[in-house]
């Protein structure tokens, strides 16, 4: 359904290693710099991207807006919400843990990023 996410930042190098321990943690590798400044994380099929507003103003995160990034078990949810933190995200919401819903459990954690995005660690737990 969705092709690729991109956020603005302002300190493009304290997102980018925000970022590069967040995707290390679930597997992925280190972010890749274009010749604009933009950085792109390839995982999975996905494409995150990083870059300043192309209008030139501010970078400002949605209200309301959450990426939520799939994880392959609880332990990989935990070792991302841990990154995150250890590379100067901030813990949002209620601690990593199984939330209930009409389609089964999730194992949610959530951060947001050093410009302020909100981002959610997921994995489905698999139905019994």
């Amino acid at each position: 359904m969705f092709s690729h996410v991109m956020v603005g930042a302002d300190d493009l190098d304290r997102s980018r290693a925000f970022y590069d321990a967040l995707f290390s943690a679930i597997g992925g590798k280190p972010g890749i710099t274009d010749e604009k400044g933009r950085t792109s994380w390839l995982h999975k099929g996905a494409v995150f991207m990083l870059g300043k507003p192309l209008d030139g103003g501010p970078a400002s995160c949605g209200n309301g807006m959450t990426i939520g990034f799939a994880c392959d078990s609880k332990e990989q949810v935990d070792a991302w919400h841990e990154a995150g933190v250890g590379a100067g995200g901030t813990a949002v919401e209620d601690p990593p843990g199984i939330r209930a819903n009409p389609f089964g459990e999730l194992y949610l954690a959530y951060l947001r990023d050093p410009a302020g995005n909100k981002l959610c660690g997921l994995y489905r737990v698999p139905r019994k």
